[in-house]
């Protein structure tokens, strides 16, 4: 039996529900984004009234108000978001246990086995019938026969809107649309394949798989999988209580940032929430991944391995750091940045010592971060911080750890 995905989409998210509490701005351009004097300043979400503006999301809110002086801006109230995504997850539910969720406002669905209630486009009318009036917001809806090309027809056409691309059409649908449109082709795999002549998702399914393996290694056998709808990633069971596979922060820099001073200083503070959020759940990691945008918008993420399993502050910001300075070379300022910590494992999990490394010190310091998020837990966050933190206390003065944070999932 052929598999019948679904990707659903619901379409402007944050400002569909934005409207949907606040009629007066319905018929206006809408943007939710971050405190304008803070300059915690991108463009989170827009209603289709201001993409007629061309506003993008990620944009600085300076650049978008610019392009749009009438554009209403809202700060973002994630607890209502989730609670309309879990909402419509619950919708979907009713069709299929295989609900995979791609960010709040996306989802997967694998409804092979629904038969009862119809085919795949059938299922996609009934749910965007049922998201429209139950819910008060609109979907649109890929109808495939694997995750990736049900992703593309989300994207196809909005708002509102349904598109199937099977195995008789996909050369028809899919194959003229531009290369970046599939998943995971970013700007850079963008231009490095318009470098090579190669534009659109056929051009990029017809080139030999040898070919693309030897362009980007092992990435390459994923682009040629991707483009010929050979994708067969199953989706996941619907689960409430994904596991945690990383745990990071990030944040727009009130100011540009120009030295390597200013970076450590932005990395001690989203680093502290990171121990500490590790430290509560009982978790140390070992990969350590730094992003950082610059103010033209050009990003870079790097990561590294260390050698200990740690949930120790220090040993955290100071591998951040080290991986800053071998990484950037300030050719532009820095307009945000971001770090996290992977590769997971309980803190109680037994761990090798090493002859090389002065474990006791290592102790000591944990028992200092013990102690410290004790104070912290009690007299609040700014109650004890490391020196480096109070040279310039417009940078340092925020509290990622208290601010609610989401972030999209990965595909894998």
């Amino acid at each position: 039996m052929e598999r019948v995905i679904l990707h659903s989409d619901c379409n402007s998210f944050y400002a569909s529900v934005e409207c949907l509490h606040h009629p007066e701005i319905r018929d206006k351009p809408v943007a939710v984004g971050g405190d304008v004097e803070q300059r915690h300043g991108i463009i989170l979400a827009k209603n289709q009234i201001a993409k007629r503006y061309h506003i993008q999301t990620g944009e600085a809110l300076w650049q978008a108000r610019r392009k749009c002086p009438d554009l209403v801006i809202v700060p973002p109230r994630f607890e209502l978001y989730m609670r309309f995504s879990k909402l419509a997850q619950k919708i979907y539910l009713d069709y299929t246990d295989q609900v995979e969720s791609f960010g709040l406002d996306e989802c997967w669905l694998d409804v092979t086995g629904s038969g009862i209630k119809g085919d795949g486009m059938s299922i996609a009318r009934e749910i965007s019938s049922r998201i429209k009036y139950e819910l008060g917001i609109t979907v649109s809806i890929g109808v495939s026969y694997n995750k990736i090309f049900a992703k593309l027809g989300s994207d196809y056409k909005k708002p509102d809107a349904i598109t199937r691309i099977g195995k008789d059409n996909y050369r028809e649908v899919a194959w003229p649309l531009p290369a970046g449109d599939l998943l995971y082709v970013g700007r850079a795999t963008r231009r490095k394949l318009e470098s090579y002549a190669v534009h659109t998702i056929g051009e990029l399914a017809n080139v030999p798989e040898r070919t693309l393996k030897s362009w980007f290694g092992k990435w390459g056998e994923v682009l040629y999988a991707f483009a010929n709808g050979y994708d067969i990633t199953p989706v996941a069971i619907f689960n409430n209580t994904p596991p945690v596979k990383s745990i990071g922060n990030s944040q727009t820099t009130p100011r540009d940032l120009n030295t390597d001073e200013e970076v450590k200083i932005l990395l001690y503070v989203l680093t502290d929430s990171i121990a500490r959020r590790l430290r509560e759940q009982g978790f140390k990691g070992r990969t350590i991944t730094i992003y950082v945008r610059d103010n033209e918008l050009s990003s870079i993420t790097r990561q590294h391995t260390l050698k200990h399993y740690t949930n120790i502050t220090s040993e955290i910001a100071n591998g951040g750091m080290e991986l800053f300075r071998m990484n950037y070379r300030w050719y532009n300022p820095i307009r945000s940045i971001g770090i996290s910590i992977s590769d997971l494992v309980a803190d109680t999990t037994p761990t090798q010592t090493d002859l090389y490394c002065d474990e006791r010190a290592r102790e000591r310091k944990e028992r200092l971060d013990a102690a410290t998020d004790w104070l912290k837990k009690r007299f609040g966050t700014t109650t004890i911080q490391p020196a480096v933190l109070l040279t310039d206390t417009q940078l340092s003065g925020f509290d990622p750890k208290r601010d609610h944070n989401i972030h999209p999932v990965g595909y894998f």
